[in-house]
């Protein structure tokens, strides 16, 4: 059943950013006018049909990591392989960087401490942990503690973004993923997850300014917010919101990762962010299959993930 809910996940991932890859850069306007329906090619970064962005590859970084246990400085390692020798690159190059994560990757190199890698000031609260956080779902599927989960969560979000806006959004991300994977409704989980982390807030010592900025996911009800108030940027909450909003308003993957899509901007990583949850939520078999057997290293993503489930026995 893990390996099932794993591949889920993570092809969940992947075709998401590729479907999303070709529109990359597109704004809301130009999207409602042409539409995202299918899986194609070329597009934005001129790149065959199937191709994954750095999204994914940062997603497999991690996994393939994770594969011989916890260990940042590991997971440091394998993204500078990525950025510098290609390693889990769809075609043998790198294609897409974030600024803030090149720089983090960058510091890696030089020689500090992974978890001070990752860009700490208010504007580096893109999406880049974010992006490839879903692999610590099935790693912490078994662990009860929610401080724990935090620490390692706020740990690997801060190999690349340690500030608290995008740590904190990957908390909130996977705590949602791992309700979803319990078997919970996506609505009646979301209802948890809110009651669950503001009581979690409620034990730790956060600058209540910087909670506040989660209010429309943790206080209000983001499904019922207008689509035209949900943004498709590169910005960390904005891609928290999108995921959150595309999954509770849809009624499959394929549904949920075009809703992603086609909100524009950064459609590819929005792509991806929702295509975790929505992979998990709605199971492998719900994720056309068409789709899956067009990316890119379909075999070795496969082995990636059986090795993965196999480290988790």
């Amino acid at each position: 059943m893990r390996l099932d809910n794993i591949k889920a996940g993570i092809f969940g991932v992947a075709v998401g950013d590729a479907v999303g890859v070709p529109y990359e850069f597109l704004d809301r306007k130009i999207m409602d006018k042409k539409p995202a329906r299918d899986m194609t090619g070329f597009g934005s970064h001129n790149q065959p049909v199937g191709t994954w962005s750095d999204d994914s590859s940062l997603t497999f970084c991690l996994m393939d990591s994770l594969c011989n246990g916890y260990d940042l400085n590991d997971i440091g390692k394998k993204q500078m392989q990525w950025f510098y020798e290609s390693l889990w690159t769809p075609h043998g190059e790198v294609f897409d960087i974030g600024i803030t994560t090149r720089n983090a990757i960058d510091n890696f190199k030089r020689g500090m401490p992974p978890q001070f890698c990752g860009g700490e000031g208010e504007y580096a609260n893109g999406n880049g942990s974010l992006m490839r956080i879903l692999p610590i779902v099935f790693f912490l599927e078994k662990e009860n503690d929610i401080e724990k989960r935090y620490e390692i969560i706020q740990e690997v979000s801060s190999l690349t973004h340690r500030h608290f806006r995008s740590v904190f959004s990957c908390f909130i991300y996977v705590e949602y993923a791992l309700l979803l994977l319990s078997g919970k409704d996506k609505k009646e989980g979301y209802s948890e997850l809110k009651s669950k982390i503001i009581n979690f807030i409620s034990k730790k010592n956060f600058d209540q300014k910087e909670v506040h900025f989660f209010s429309r996911v943790l206080e209000e009800d983001i499904s019922k917010q207008n689509r035209s108030d949900i943004k498709g940027s590169g910005y960390v909450l904005h891609s928290l919101e999108a995921s959150f909003w595309c999954l509770l308003n849809s009624n499959s993957y394929q549904e949920a990762v075009l809703k992603a899509v086609n909100l524009g901007e950064d459609t590819d990583t929005t792509g991806a962010i929702t295509g975790g949850l929505a992979g998990i939520y709605y199971g492998y078999h719900n994720i056309p299959e068409s789709w899956s057997l067009q990316l890119a290293r379909y075999d070795d993503i496969i082995a990636l993930i059986h090795k993965f489930n196999t480290s988790l026995q």
